[in-house]
This record gives C-alpha cells, structure tokens and sequence, in this order.
C-alpha cells in the first residue's frame, strides 16, 4: 500500500455503445465489474473513492465516499480527475491521487506501485501508464499541486482532452507488461457487450 496516495475510481461515464447506465455495476464473476476493480486497486491505495454522478446510493453497498463533479455539465474523466484532487487536498493528507477507469476488471496490482516510483524519479510530473505501445491517461498518478491548474485548463480553457493537459503539465510514462501467461492486456476495458462476454470467459481461464 502506497499511504500517501488516494485511489480515485472513474466510474462516470455515458457507456453510450452499452446501451446507458452504469458499465461498472454490470454482472462479471459473480459480482460486478466495479467489484473486481475495487479486489485490485483498493489494496493498493491509502483511501478509495468512486468519481461519479447522479444518485450515489446504488453503489452503496461499496462503502466508498462517491464523488460527483465539480464542474458543471459532462464535462468527461477530466472532470472527474479535478475532483479526485480537489477531494484528496480538502480532506486527506495524500499528494497524490491515482486514477483508474471503472470499467477495466483486470487492471494491475502493482498500478500505484510502479506509478509512484516513477513519480519520485521525476517529482512533480505526471506518472501515466501504457502498455503495447499505447498510452492510457485515464490511468495516472495526479500529484494534488496540480490541481489549480487543471480546473483553469479545464473551466477557463474548456478542454476537456485528458492527453493534452498531461502533455501541457509534464509527463513521465510507465510501462506496463501484457502478460504472456493470460494473454491480456491489464488495461482491458468494456465498451460493448462483447468485451463483457470476453471479460467473463478471461475470468475463468485464470481460475485455478
């Protein structure tokens, strides 16, 4: 555990090409997805919070403080980011926040580990993870100094582009391995029915 960082889950969007509603509260494994994604990532943070709107009390069998936007209107993940900082600076005594998407059931269990190693190389950048050659902003370690500036990039700028405020701020990438054995990239995410069907059978390949 990595107790000077917070653990902010994105579990706000629109999930349009799933028909609506929450991606995350969809049936996997015999729980949720959100549930195989809080066994990964909760152990590895300080506090765990859920970045999302609307009614909080359907996700509250998770026990977890749901954090909704501080910017007005969908204003996407980077609204959501703003708010995981602004939450942390107000009420923990954590510099940094990690993010991660509510919809990847198989992200890493060494995702803050590796991202905060990276961070204290380079301090004051942004430490954001890629795999296979690919970038994945929504999976990043935020430090909270941050976050002044991202609200101007954000309200007074509105850009909403997640890559180009890590771009603007200073960066330092991580990469992450696909392992040979599973044959997944960790940062798998289900956008269509078809990756739901395909999460669940990766499931219960990796049963013993």
């Amino acid at each position: 555990m990595k107790r000077d960082v917070a653990g902010i889950i994105l579990a706000g969007g629109q999930s349009r090409r799933m028909g609506g509603g929450d991606k995350s509260l969809l049936p996997l494994g015999g729980g949720s997805v959100l549930d195989q994604v809080v066994s990964r990532f909760g152990p590895q943070v300080a506090l765990l919070a859920l970045s999302a709107n609307g009614d909080p009390a359907r996700f509250s069998r998770f026990g977890l403080p749901v954090l909704a936007d501080t910017v007005t209107g969908f204003a996407g993940p980077l609204a959501g980011i703003l708010t995981g900082l602004e939450w942390a600076a107000a009420n923990t005594a954590c510099k940094a926040i990690v993010t991660a998407a509510g919809d990847t059931p198989f992200l890493p269990l060494d995702l803050v580990e590796q991202l905060a190693a990276a961070s204290d190389r380079h301090p004051g950048s942004i430490a954001v993870a890629c795999s296979a050659g690919k970038r994945h902003p929504t999976f990043a370690l935020w430090p909270t100094d941050c976050r002044g500036a991202l609200r101007r990039f954000l309200v007074d700028e509105d850009n909403r582009r997640v890559s180009a405020f890590i771009d603007r701020h200073g960066f330092v990438e991580v990469e992450f391995p696909v392992p040979q054995s599973a044959g997944v990239d960790p940062f798998f995410n289900i956008n269509e029915p078809d990756d739901l069907v395909s999460a669940e059978r990766l499931l219960q390949s990796m049963k013993p």
